[in-house]
C-alpha cells in the first residue's frame, strides 16, 4: 500500500519526461535562488525516481524526478517565482 503524498499549493512542471540529467541542475537552481533552507537526506527509490525535500521558514519545498508519473516537477508550500526572477 503507497503512502499519501503530501498536497502542495503550488506545482511546477520542469520537464514532462523522467529527466535524471536534469534533476541535480534544478535542486542546484534552487538551493542558489531561494535563501534559508534546509536540505533533508536525498530520497531515492528502486526504479530510480528521486526526492529531495527541503524546509523553508515560508513551508515546504520537494524537487521530484519520478519515474512513475513521467516528469521532472516541483512542488512547494509558497510562490517560488519571484526568487528566480
Amino acid at each position: 500500500m503507497r503512502k499519501m503524498r503530501k498536497e502542495y499549493k503550488y506545482s511546477y512542471t520542469i520537464c514532462n519526461y523522467f529527466a535524471p540529467e536534469w534533476f541535480d541542475k534544478q535542486c542546484a537552481a534552487i538551493e542558489k535562488h531561494i535563501p534559508d533552507l534546509k536540505k533533508h537526506d536525498l530520497l531515492e527509490d528502486v526504479d530510480g525516481s528521486q526526492y529531495q525535500k527541503y524546509d523553508h521558514p515560508r513551508g515546504e519545498i520537494e524537487v521530484a524526478n519520478d519515474y512513475e508519473v513521467g516528469a521532472l516537477y516541483v512542488d512547494s508550500d509558497f510562490d517560488i517565482e519571484p526568487y528566480f526572477s
